[in-house]
């Protein structure tokens, strides 16, 4: 089983078409109308809906943080900061994560890329 990524408003929309026309499983915020959530809520947004949370907002970290260190439970967030990923990497790396690791091996599992 794939993991299915629900991407946040930080991360640009070409990594999220490319990621839909190599079979990712996508959900945008935009799309999902959670663009103005706080960042508690999106990740339980996200993690409702039993996708990881693709972000490059450093403020999900530290609640991603938060929770681990609380014990309440997420279904995972992959964070890739602006100025350290290409692109093509940002969308390489995802599907990698996408369609190699299961949902279980992501929960309450923060991941940095570039891998």
């Amino acid at each position: 089983m794939s993991v299915a990524l629900y991407m946040d408003v930080h991360v640009p929309y070409p990594v999220t078409s490319a990621l839909l026309a190599r079979g990712v499983d996508v959900l945008t915020a935009q799309w999902n109308d959670t663009t103005r959530l706080p960042d508690p809520e999106l990740i339980d947004r996200a993690s409702a809906l039993g996708r990881v949370l693709v972000s490059q907002d450093e403020d999900l970290l530290a609640q991603a943080a938060q929770r681990q260190r609380a014990g309440l439970e997420f279904a995972g967030l992959i964070y890739a900061h602006q100025r350290s990923i290409t692109t093509a990497r940002f969308i390489d790396d995802l599907e990698l994560i996408a369609l190699g690791v299961s949902p279980s091996e992501m929960i309450n599992r923060g991941e940095f890329l570039p891998l």
